[in-house]
């Protein structure tokens, strides 16, 4: 029995040290998964497969580390940032795919562009905004998701306990002014690999 309790706690702590990087979440945001229906086995594999993806795409170019940002959700694959070209977009979509265990892989990366503070503010307040109406809503647990936003087009990830909740969030988004475009990859928890007791 105290054996059980010391593999308990060691495993509480390695997963502890893979959250703190993985919760830097595919944009970076630091919002962490609130409810997290993944069974452990499947946390401990997408945070291999994180770490693997990150490994590869810094061999690849350095640049990418700061670049480029990816969360791995049961053993799906997402990529957002920003490259010189098309052809590393498809390199890295490739690259992914390499990865063992990789599911799908969403590819949201965009090709640099010149600055236009204008542009980035109102995608800062677009994203504000939404943060906002999620964490109002009583129906919807935020912190389940990570959101960007790129040229008026809101991207949102994350985990909904029912489709409710998901089309609230859906609905949230595009009731913000001068939204374009909302593309959302939200699961529900019933579509995640869970083994159930």
């Amino acid at each position: 029995m105290k054996f059980k309790k010391i593999l308990i706690l060691f495993i509480l702590i390695i997963l502890s040290g893979c959250v703190g990087y993985s919760s830097t979440g595919v944009l970076g945001t630091g919002v962490s998964i609130a409810i997290d229906p993944r069974t452990i086995g499947t946390q401990i594999d997408d945070s291999i497969m994180q770490k693997n993806l990150r490994a590869k795409l810094i061999k690849m170019n350095t640049n990418y580390f700061l670049n480029v940002k990816t969360k791995i959700l049961d053993g799906r694959i997402f990529i957002t940032g920003k490259v010189d070209s098309i052809e590393e977009k498809l390199k890295i979509t490739k690259l992914s795919w390499e990865i063992k265990g990789a599911r799908s892989v969403k590819n949201d990366l965009r090709i640099k562009e010149k600055f236009n503070f204008k542009e980035s503010a109102k995608d800062l307040l677009i994203t504000s905004q939404l943060r906002a109406a999620l964490i109002s809503s009583k129906i919807i647990k935020s912190a389940n998701y990570q959101i960007d936003t790129y040229k008026k087009k809101i991207y949102i990830y994350g985990i909904s306990e029912n489709n409710e909740e998901r089309s609230k969030v859906i609905e949230e988004a595009k009731q913000i002014l001068d939204v374009q475009d909302v593309i959302a990859s939200i699961f529900l928890v019933e579509d995640l690999r869970v083994v159930k007791n």
